[in-house]
């Protein structure tokens, strides 16, 4: 079940952060890293959490750059985090 819950990092094998660090990249190499990166998030993280958080580490430094870009992408199509439920009642807490 996801949680709101976040790693201490984000991006723990560092593919987004070395994807800032090569000079040149291209959008579909960006692509490419995201989608690595997107099946390698541990279970039970938000998807929306852990990208606005690389978007926090590393967007505001290079606005211009593709990941950036993908980033952005990503976390307009990505789903909401999921809200809890109260147990005893079962409403939205």
């Amino acid at each position: 079940m996801p949680t709101r819950n976040l790693p201490a990092d984000p991006d723990p094998e560092g593919l987004i952060r070395d994807a800032y660090r090569i000079e040149g990249i291209e959008m579909p190499s960006c692509r490419s890293i995201f989608l690595d990166w997107a099946l390698s998030i541990p279970e039970g993280v938000e998807p929306c959490l852990a990208l606005r958080a690389l978007l926090e580490l590393h967007g505001a430094d290079a606005p211009d750059h593709p990941m950036t870009r993908i980033l952005a992408q990503g976390l307009a199509s990505a789903p909401a985090p999921r809200r809890r439920r109260n147990r005893s009642t079962g409403a939205a807490a």
